[in-house]
């Protein structure tokens, strides 16, 4: 089973900053994608940034410029950092992991995992 626990959200004013993190943990070999989603109240979960075991990233364009999505493979951690944040921002923001859990006879056995989320809030 794997777990991921974040970390990092609360009560900001506009302009401010927040850095979120979600670690991973659990009987997996690998983890491959990890990735930032957030939900707003009446909306659909969407995709904020994500980014690969080998660094590459990926971010919508609503926080291009404003939030840099980073991990550290070792501590099996990835973050968010938040800046210049808007009200607009206001969501419960969830992490989301890709692991290769086990090899098996017929290739790698893979699953995908969420975070509980991690409320963020900012006031206009």
């Amino acid at each position: 089973q794997v777990q991921l626990v974040e970390s990092g959200g609360g009560l900001v004013q506009a302009g401010g900053s927040l850095r979120l993190s979600c670690a991973a943990s659990g009987n997996m070999f690998r983890i491959n994608t990890m990735a930032w989603y957030r939900q707003a109240p009446g909306k659909q979960r969407e995709l904020v940034a994500a980014i690969t075991n080998g660094g590459s990233t990926k971010y919508v364009d609503f926080v291009k410029g404003r939030f840099t999505i980073s991990r550290d493979n070792a501590k099996n951690t990835v973050y968010l950092q938040m800046n210049s944040l808007k009200p607009e921002d206001t969501a419960v923001y969830y992490c989301k992991a890709e692991v290769d859990l086990a090899f098996t006879d017929w290739g790698i056995r893979k699953g995908d995992y969420w975070g509980q989320g991690t409320q963020v809030t900012v006031s206009s």
